[in-house]
């Protein structure tokens, strides 16, 4: 079985703490696409400085707290990509604009009137650029131990700046993934 057998829309990859790629130490991707040629995915815990209504006025001021653009990863970061925890019952294949990823989670075109999708949606998240990998690639990832494949919630998507995603994510596993939130961003301040 490859590594990344697991890894499907809707999956986590949590960091591992050893990973201190600057991109992603400590960070939360989740899985939007997986085929055989590449994965697709977004930083979730990366939020910036720009607020969504600078940069796409018509969605800035429907998108969750804090109201900023996260940095979805290092590929292509002009091109936006919105997430949407949906309301239950909202099925995204009847609806255009909405793209299902996995469960109540879609992808929201930007280019769509936000007022025919809001009453659809019970939060959003906007992020500039990707994070992606190609054939084969994140399975290496994984075996070399980079990555914990874990689970997503809709929750996850819509989760706050002053939120440690990581160490919630972590936390829900139970042991012994537990005890990795408790591993210190920097190891000499033990």
């Amino acid at each position: 079985m490859r590594p990344d057998a697991e890894v499907e829309p809707g999956s986590l990859l949590v960091a591992a703490p050893s990973l201190n790629d600057p991109n992603f130490k400590r960070t939360v991707v989740y899985i939007i696409d997986q085929r055989p040629e590449g994965t697709l995915g977004v930083v979730l815990n990366r939020p910036s400085e720009v607020a969504v209504h600078d940069v796409l006025p018509p969605w800035g001021p429907h998108v969750s707290k804090p109201q900023c653009v996260h940095i979805g990863g290092p590929v292509e970061q002009k091109t936006a990509l919105c997430l949407a925890a949906l309301k239950a019952g909202t099925d995204p294949s009847t609806v255009d604009g909405l793209v299902g990823v996995q469960g109540p989670v879609a992808l929201i075109d930007l280019d769509a009137e936000p007022d025919d999708l809001l009453p659809l949606v019970r939060g959003l998240r906007v992020f500039a650029g990707y994070s992606g990998w190609g054939e084969g690639q994140l399975a290496g990832e994984i075996e070399r131990g980079d990555w914990i494949v874990v689970t997503g919630l809709a929750d996850d998507v819509l989760a706050g700046a002053n939120t440690d995603l990581w160490g919630r994510v972590l936390r829900r596993q139970g042991m012994p993934l537990a005890l990795l939130s408790t591993y210190p961003a920097d190891v000499r301040t033990n």
